[in-house]
């Protein structure tokens, strides 16, 4: 059996790749988030709120189970929040970077950590995905928590994967970046004040004009590079270069 652990899947992107998921039956999928949308056979919901920190830390072990059957192990970290836009010194609540930084960087690296000591032993493929953004390598005004968590999530997965190719241990580790996709996110982006963030029309365009990726379509694609993470040697890859 394969095993896939996925962050933020009761929507958007997580959901589309776990629906994609279960469409074959060899595949289990845990599905962590605060509350659950997928009623299948081969699918668990570990309800877990990103935002509490000492909770998570409270109940990692609840998401870890041992799979002696385990052929395939795979954590793909895709939670993931915005923050506020809004320009860094311009009344920006300090509370809200550590939000961003919980959730997209924090919680990550702790689920990260504890999935590579709960499964040391276990011999079978190991792979970790961070759902990256394009925003991890070029900056945006008014995104500066959003752009910060991205670029550490990438550093993060590259540093993860030297050691582990330092201790031979043949996991993979990878950041994806998907691309701009039709979520809750995206409308966010579009609903913003544009004093705090300039390139506003442009994301407005992207819906306008149907530029944007549907989740299931970029569900898809991603489920096809999880069944192909052995062609992939760099960490650093994008949906959009994908067919």
């Amino acid at each position: 059996m394969n095993y896939y652990i996925i962050t933020g899947a009761s929507k958007g992107i997580g959901k589309a790749i776990a629906e994609e998921l279960l469409k074959n039956e060899k595949n289990f999928v845990v599905g962590v988030s605060r509350t659950s949308s997928i009623k299948h056979a081969n699918y668990r919901h570990q309800p877990l709120d990103f935002s509490d920190i000492e909770a998570v830390e409270h109940n990692l072990q609840k998401v870890f189970h041992p799979y002696k059957d385990a052929e395939r192990l795979v954590l793909i970290n895709n939670a993931g929040v915005l923050g506020d836009i809004g320009y860094v010194g311009e009344n920006m609540p300090k509370e809200r970077f550590e939000f961003v930084f919980d959730v997209n960087v924090i919680v990550p690296a702790m689920l990260m950590n504890t999935f590579l000591e709960a499964y040391k032993q276990v011999q079978c493929e190991k792979v970790i995905v961070n759902v990256s953004s394009g925003a991890a390598q070029y900056p945006i005004d008014g995104w500066a928590s959003y752009c910060a968590s991205k670029a550490a999530i990438d550093m993060l997965s590259q540093t993860v994967q030297l050691e582990q190719n330092k201790r031979g241990s043949g996991v993979q580790v990878f950041a994806l970046s998907p691309g701009v996709v039709d979520t809750a996110m995206q409308e966010h982006i579009r609903e913003s004040d544009e004093e705090k963030f300039s390139n506003i029309q442009l994301f407005r365009d992207y819906k306008a004009n149907g530029e944007l990726a549907s989740p299931e379509e970029v569900g898809r694609k991603i489920v096809k590079f999880l069944n192909n993470t052995k062609e992939y040697d760099q960490v650093l890859v994008s949906v959009r270069d994908m067919e």
